[in-house]
């Protein structure tokens, strides 16, 4: 049989604690980042799908000199269980309106310009996130939803 000496015993339990309680504050610093940095990430699904709206509308521009508020002209459908924006051209909408936030009055479309708009809560707070685009692909942070 094996024995142990007496420097084989291994770790004491204040030894313990003291790594517990740095991976403890390691753990508080490093959350919060990592929240804002996932938030910001999210974000990314708004101007993704603006820029796609964008693209959409300068197509049928191209073809029939105007803008449209029709989601289904330009082909743009939002798709996935997991949507986190609600979009808004004119007339039209698609998505779900997030809880807690309202629909915006920003959007517009005339034969010669149009806004389209993200809104979206990604972090449960009581502020929604408002991106918007228009026909020369401003994107716009209107209201930002990512403290930072």
């Amino acid at each position: 049989m094996l024995q142990f000496t007496r420097s084989q015993r291994g770790f004491s339990l204040t030894e313990l604690m003291i790594v517990v309680a740095i991976i403890g504050i390691l753990a508080v610093i490093a959350i919060p980042n990592f929240m804002r940095y996932q938030a910001k990430a999210k974000q990314i699904e708004a101007k993704n799908n603006l820029v796609a709206i964008h693209t959409g509308e300068i197509a049928y521009f191209a073809e029939y000199n105007g803008y449209v508020d029709d989601f289904n002209a330009i082909g743009f459908s939002v798709t996935g269980t997991s949507q986190r924006y609600y979009y808004e051209l004119g007339k039209a909408s698609s998505g779900t309106l997030p809880l807690g936030c309202s629909e915006s009055t920003l959007d517009n479309v005339t034969p010669n310009g149009f806004i389209a708009v993200a809104i979206g809560n990604i972090d449960g707070d009581p502020t929604c996130d408002v991106w918007t685009i228009d026909d020369q692909k401003t994107l716009t942070n209107v209201i930002n939803d990512v403290s930072s």
